[in-house]
């Protein structure tokens, strides 16, 4: 029967839409509308257009899980060198909430000498060699600020924007924003060194988005990821056709219910499969030349931060959108200036490295480099007695008020400091920087709008930084 002889009650809605020529636009509108959305049921992480022409493409995010002490790697303070094991002036600490300090403080300076690097002048300790020599690559922020003084609520804060469980990474955000460039690697990648940080794989979680956009673990060894070879006696044949069999069952769910997780076991099906030959190939770094071995300071068969760093860069060279480093064991608490130094050897090297090896191959222009923690250290001593002898070797509390973190590649302005903390590195006097704004920086940079890319979930639109944050413009080269 044709439309025309129907009744009105019984005309489709696409039949109505037909009737005039305002309708027939509305109407392939929305079946564009549809289409996109069966295109992305079919391939979730399908690369999105962003919101506007990005200057990053990948990142890699290293974070320092524990918290180093800025006062002695970024924010040079003579003055509390000056002051060091006096009296806190109360007018400093008033009010203030501690996760270990009490009764009366003292002042802790930094025995470490700081010198200005390159054209930009950067101040960087001597704890950090290697660092110092791209200083002009390197944005630093001196008065980022929080709002969460101990490690779990403040990682997860740093990473979702959000201090208790449940919400998505920044990686998370990302992917769900962007989608991914690559078809054989997952689109977020995560590599840890010694212990997992307290918050445990929510800093990596999708959160309430769709379990697509989780971070995927890489690991140190044996398989680089759960899973990822054939049991024995099953042929790569073999496991084909076990995956084509199951997400040809799989689809039939999907077109029945449309559920976006079904989505994501098919789409993580198949990523595994391809992964099976481009995994073990990538992970392999004896294939890298000598030189490059010995820049990063890495070395085949021996897990390490370095080799870390270097996987990072061969990650983002092959597509990968979001790259996650955490290295643990920057929580001193006591004996900082015996603890300190090690660390730093253990990262300086890499992390310069990487910098420098981007920038050789033409990939820094495009990869944002990012390095912090969850909050800083204080410039009071935790571990001495009130006469403000030692009682122990000295140590630095959460400080959540005023630290360090910088940005590199990807569309920021090399050289740059960006903030002012007062003479004892406590509160921000110039250019406070909020979490918030950090994350809306980050997304900024690889085009993304952070008060549009947003999810509704229980009733409301969700986003990175919640109700705040705005656009470091200082940072933007």
């Amino acid at each position: 029967m044709s439309s025309e002889n129907q009744s009105p009650s019984a005309l489709t809605r696409r039949a109505l839409l037909r009737q005039t020529p305002l309708g027939a636009m509305a109407l392939a509108s929305l079946l564009d509308g549809e289409t996109a959305a069966a295109k992305q049921r079919a391939n979730p992480l399908a690369a999105k257009s962003p919101h506007f022409a990005p200057r990053a493409r990948s990142v890699i995010h290293l974070h320092m899980v524990g918290a180093p002490s800025h006062l002695d790697l970024f924010d040079n303070k003579p003055t509390l060198k000056k002051l060091d094991r006096q009296k806190v002036p109360d007018r400093l600490i008033k009010g203030q909430r501690f996760a270990f300090l009490r009764g009366e403080l003292r002042l802790l300076g930094s025995p470490y000498k700081f010198a200005r690097h390159g054209q930009s002048g950067l101040e960087v300790s001597n704890l950090l060699p290697h660092l110092a020599k791209v200083a002009d690559d390197i944005a630093m922020i001196k008065t980022l600020h929080t709002e969460e003084f101990n490690h779990a609520p403040a990682q997860l804060f740093m990473n979702t924007g959000f201090a208790r469980f449940g919400r998505p990474g920044m990686g998370a955000w990302v992917v769900y924003g962007l989608g991914s460039v690559s078809e054989d690697l997952p689109a977020y990648v995560v590599m840890n060194t010694g212990s997992i940080a307290g918050a445990g794989n929510s800093l990596w979680g999708s959160g309430f988005l769709p379990s697509v956009y989780q971070g995927i673990e890489f690991r140190s060894s044996g398989d680089p990821v759960l899973f990822l070879s054939n049991p024995k006696g099953i042929s790569s044949a073999d496991r084909r056709r076990i995956v084509d069999s199951v997400n040809q069952l799989n689809q039939q769910q999907l077109d029945a219910v449309g559920d976006p997780e079904i989505a994501t076991r098919i789409s993580q099906y198949e990523m595994a499969f391809r992964m099976q030959s481009s995994v073990p190939d990538l992970m392999d770094i004896s294939r890298e030349p000598r030189h490059v071995l010995d820049m990063y300071g890495a070395k085949v068969g021996k897990p390490s931060f370095a080799n870390n760093c270097l996987l990072a860069r061969r990650l983002v060279e092959k597509g990968v959108r979001y790259v996650q480093l955490f290295d643990s064991g920057w929580d001193h608490h006591g004996n900082v200036f015996g603890s300190l130094p090690g660390k730093c050897r253990q990262i300086d090297r890499p992390i310069a490295a990487l910098v420098q090896d981007l920038k050789q191959r033409g990939l820094l222009d495009d990869t944002l480099v990012v390095w912090g923690s969850e909050f800083g250290r204080t410039p009071m001593a935790q571990g001495v007695s009130n006469s403000g002898k030692k009682q122990s070797k000295a140590g630095r509390d959460h400080h959540k008020d005023a630290f360090c973190a910088w940005m590199a590649g990807g569309g920021v302005r090399g050289g740059a400091t960006i903030g002012k903390t007062d003479e004892l590195g406590y509160y921000p006097v110039e250019d406070p920087v909020h979490v918030n704004d950090f994350h809306a920086t980050l997304l900024h940079l690889l085009g993304v709008d952070h008060e549009r890319s947003t999810f509704k979930f229980q009733g409301r639109q969700y986003r990175l930084t919640d109700v705040g944050g705005k656009v470091i413009k200082k940072i933007l080269a």
